[in-house]
């Protein structure tokens, strides 16, 4: 029976554990929800040593930048197969043109991203690059109901997102089929730009939409400014071609419908 491992079971992880376990394969995991402690080494080790699939999904740690994974386990985890869940953002600013896997990356604001993700390919890793994920309690319906929806006026300025079963079906794609080391970027088929993502939640739920305003109006974090910061759209043909994968939902419009 396959056996996966996985560091960190968060948001995308606890889809991705459902989904293979529905397979049939055997899942632990570390983190809040998971059954094994990270910070215990000894009881890593032994699901390491029995795993033959390991998945991460730990970002690298804010104050050092270290990925904690394999700062903590590098050399335990051998020949198997492995997995990271990474970001698009270590693309960097396209200006709104398209990246894909052969694009440059690391010269954007997630440089520790793009060297753990850089890391993780070294060690012959499938990196999953991810763009904005959204799903249950995590979209653009929650931010208007919650009313904290915002347009912002910028002309241009367009995202790629994916929803978390399509995270799902694409990492279980590759951990059952016989996918190559490398990078393979998840996101649906129609780059976007917030404000439309958001006018549509507005529609489905029958309300007006917030009003334009600039970033400043709209009280923006840093964290927040930084998002606006990057303008690109990820294409994902090569996980496509590789994986077989089709995401279920292709654009914010299923997505969301999905939701409601």
């Amino acid at each position: 029976m396959p056996y996966l491992f996985i560091f960190g079971l968060g948001y995308s992880a606890k889809r991705i554990k459902a989904s293979v376990e529905a397979l049939g394969w055997q899942v632990s995991a570390t983190g809040s929800d998971g059954d094994v402690d990270f910070e215990d080494a000894d009881a890593v080790r032994r699901e390491l040593a029995r795993a033959s699939h390991v998945l991460s999904s730990v970002p690298p740690d804010r104050e050092s930048g270290t990925d904690p994974a394999l700062e903590r386990y590098a050399s335990d985890l051998g020949e198997r197969w492995m997995g990271y869940l990474s970001s698009t953002g270590v693309y960097g600013d396209a200006g709104g043109a398209w990246v894909d896997e052969a694009s440059p990356t690391g010269t954007g604001r997630r440089s520790a991203r793009a060297e753990a993700d850089a890391k993780w390919l070294e060690l012959g890793a499938r990196v999953f690059r991810l763009p904005g994920i959204y799903g249950p309690s995590r979209s653009a319906l929650d931010r208007v109901r919650s009313g904290k929806a915002h347009r912002i006026h910028m002309p241009g300025q367009v995202f790629s997102r994916v929803h978390v079963e399509d995270v799902a079906s694409g990492v279980t794609a590759a951990l059952t089929g016989d996918a190559p080391a490398g990078a393979y970027n998840l996101g649906d088929d129609l780059p976007a730009s917030h404000n439309a993502v958001t006018e549509e939640a507005c529609r489905l739920l029958g309300v007006e939409p917030p009003p334009l305003q600039t970033m400043d109006e709209a009280g923006l974090s840093d964290m927040a400014r930084g998002f606006y910061a990057e303008n690109r759209r990820v294409a994902n043909g090569k996980a496509k071609r590789v994986l077989g994968w089709e995401p279920e939902y292709p654009t914010y419009r299923e997505g969301l419908r999905s939701l409601l």
